[in-house]
């Protein structure tokens, strides 16, 4: 397996390591549950070093992101503004969800997932046919830190941060000496996303430890996303899937002129599903992806579900037939029994507050 600059930490922390995409990454270090909640009281990080950033470079370089992804690049106008969007293919379906970050005329910073990164950079490369210049940065590492109080814990570990990075808004990153510093993350909480040259990771993970950060693994991780409803991809979202069917509508810009890939199939296709969100109301078991949903408007399907340490409940996401609305029950199969559940609009929790 492929293993971040941060491993050893890891092991030498006591985590349980797992394969995710070919990577050997914590699961937890002893409490999935006490690391969720650390994250949404006070402040939490995870080694998402086997994520990739590409540097995207020339004069086209704009020009061929605004070709490559359904949001629009032009918006970012001011250096250090962040976008959410996706890469889609001819039919519209979601090759990755992706963060874009504009750092300066000519040059774009992408983050890409690790399960999809070497088809991303692939399919990249060819589209870009020498428009722009594509620079893995796989000698970076990066670490989010994430909660309430995140950012002045990593302030207390990090001073030399603080003057780069103290005034900037949600969705803004800034160069902070060899460290970039964003606001980003995804957990639905306050924080940073913290890129950085491999060899310091270690050092940085132990000083942001020692101001009182506790170290996270995937359980969490997931656990969090999901109350913060947001999609994962291969389980809410692939290729088979369009934004207009999984809540990433907003992400899409098809009123303009400028054209993308995927958005011809786009405004010709007339979405059947959307992506609901579900609160199992008996104690039943817990919701977990591909289980069916009966309700009166027809069939859906479990995308993504887990049991909730916020809610003390069990959440999912599901795929529903358009006429579904937030407020109407649905019926689970679980276990080859059907249990009650309410259909909610995500996001479930967002800054540790519960709101369905």
């Amino acid at each position: 397996m492929l293993h971040t600059p941060l491993i050893d930490a890891h092991r030498k922390a006591g985590a349980k390591l797992v394969d995710f995409a070919g990577w050997e990454m914590p699961l937890h270090y002893g409490s999935q549950i006490e690391e969720h909640h650390a994250v949404r009281r006070g402040a939490g990080m995870f080694d998402t070093s086997h994520m990739l950033a590409i540097d995207v470079e020339g004069p086209g370089a704009r020009a061929f992101l605004s070709r490559a992804l359904a949001n629009d690049v032009r918006r970012l106008a001011q250096p250090g503004r962040a976008l959410y969007s996706c890469m889609l293919n001819e039919r519209g379906g979601i090759l990755d969800d992706l963060i874009v970050y504009f750092l300066r005329e000519g040059l774009f910073r992408v983050v890409v997932n690790a399960a999809t990164a070497a088809k991303d950079l692939t399919w990249l490369g060819a589209l870009a046919a020498g428009a722009a210049q594509l620079r893995p940065r796989r000698e970076l590492a990066m670490i989010a830190v994430q909660g309430p109080q995140a950012r002045a814990r990593t302030w207390s570990a990090l001073p030399a941060l603080r003057p780069a990075s103290e005034g900037l808004a949600p969705f803004c990153g800034a160069q902070a000496g060899e460290t970039f510093v964003a606001r980003t993350g995804y957990t639905g909480e306050d924080g940073f996303e913290l890129l950085m040259p491999a060899i310091l990771a270690t050092a940085v993970w132990q000083r942001l430890a020692q101001a009182g950060v506790r170290p996270c693994g995937l359980g969490a991780r997931d656990t969090l996303r999901l109350e913060a409803g947001m999609n994962l991809y291969g389980q809410d979202m692939d290729e088979s899937v369009t934004p207009l069917e999984c809540g990433l509508e907003w992400t899409v810009e098809l009123a303009s002129a400028r054209d993308f890939v995927g958005k011809a199939a786009l405004a010709a296709q007339t979405p059947s599903r959307t992506r609901l969100g579900l609160v199992l109301e008996e104690r039943a078991g817990v919701l977990r992806a591909h289980q069916p949903v009966h309700g009166a408007h027809g069939a859906g399907e479990v995308t993504s579900g887990t049991f909730s340490p916020t809610l003390q409940a069990s959440i999912a996401l599901a795929r529903l037939p358009l006429d579904y609305a937030p407020g109407e029950r649905v019926e689970v199969e679980l276990r080859g029994k059907r249990a009650a559940a309410r259909v909610v609009q995500p996001p479930f929790v967002r800054h540790g507050k519960v709101l369905v």
